[in-house]
């Protein structure tokens, strides 16, 4: 859970990036919390470069304000608007009546906070039939289940909760010491072939500092950011996104195979081949150098168990 302080509702302005972007949740790099006690927010918001935008009536509110954040969700939602909601824990005073709320509206999916065990998951899902659920783990109780969690009914995504997890662990936020926690969640939702996981987010806004933590993500295989402000997401969805390297070694690599009869060469082609093209594949998903690819060599599918984002 985290607290949105920032004031800054200007979406930021690069041209290589579309305004209000979004793109499949399954593929998606940057996760923008949104106050939902802020309704002002909404709108720049959705035309910002998240790939998804959550509306935070959870940790980012006030339990005075739970109400009024609801509602101004529900406005939002019923007025033609389909963007996720991060929701209150199972077991807190609002997680049955937010879930009311959202059953009638057009909810695009929930981060559902403080997961702890399967139930929580499964419970949520009775009550939103079909809506995605990214399970947001911020324990240590969490993280010890959380095999059994990404492979319950239900679950989308999981997403780890840093800045609760370090709190309830007293961890610091070196990359080193929450290796093994990131290690976790990236093994399990593979296991439980889910999409890759969702990384925490990072507090402030240096630029140099962001393209670290993003780098650090990347590193440990998650494919998704949690974001606190507007001008962080750009940075995330470069950061998760193929490199201007990769896209030309792929395209390079599948003219080489081509060139030489498109067959299968050596016990290394294959593996090749699903990275090269995972590479291309994502890069078109994120609309870079789209209309580089029109003349691309026709390639082989990567094999179905190498190629899980």
């Amino acid at each position: 859970m985290y607290d949105q302080t920032s004031t800054d509702d200007s979406a930021d302005d690069h041209p290589s990036d579309p305004e209000g972007f979004r793109i499949d949740p399954v593929l998606a790099r940057s996760w923008l919390l949104v106050n939902g006690a802020q309704a002002g927010r909404f709108a720049p918001a959705s035309r910002s470069r998240a790939d998804i935008v959550v509306l935070d009536i959870e940790d980012a509110v006030a339990p005075k304000d739970k109400l009024a954040a609801r509602d101004n969700v529900m406005t939002w939602l019923t007025a033609g608007n389909a963007d996720w909601v991060r929701v209150n824990g199972f077991g807190t005073p609002w997680w049955a009546d937010d879930l009311a709320t959202l059953a009638t509206t057009s909810v695009g999916g929930v981060m559902l906070a403080m997961v702890e065990s399967v139930d929580h998951v499964s419970e949520t899902a009775k009550r939103l039939p079909g809506v995605p659920i990214v399970a947001l783990v911020e324990t240590a109780r969490g993280l010890e289940r959380i095999s059994e969690i990404a492979s319950a009914k239900g679950t989308f995504r999981l997403a780890f909760g840093i800045g609760d997890f370090r709190r309830d662990t007293g961890f610091g936020d070196d990359p080193a010491t929450l290796a093994y926690a990131r290690s976790r969640f990236t093994i399990a939702a593979k296991a439980a072939h889910l999409p890759s996981a969702i990384d925490g987010p990072t507090v402030g806004s240096g630029a140099l500092k962001l393209s670290e933590a993003t780098a650090v993500s990347a590193e440990f295989g998650m494919t998704g950011k949690i974001c606190l402000t507007p001008d962080q997401c750009h940075p995330v969805n470069e950061g998760l996104s193929p490199s201007q390297d990769e896209i030309s070694w792929a395209r390079e690599f599948f003219a080489e195979f081509e060139r030489d009869g498109g067959e299968i060469r050596n016990g290394s082609d294959l593996p090749r081949i699903a990275r090269a093209t995972k590479i291309l594949d994502l890069a078109r998903a994120y609309g870079i150098e789209a209309t580089d690819y029109d003349d691309d060599p026709v390639h082989s599918p990567a094999p179905s168990d190498t190629y899980h984002y």
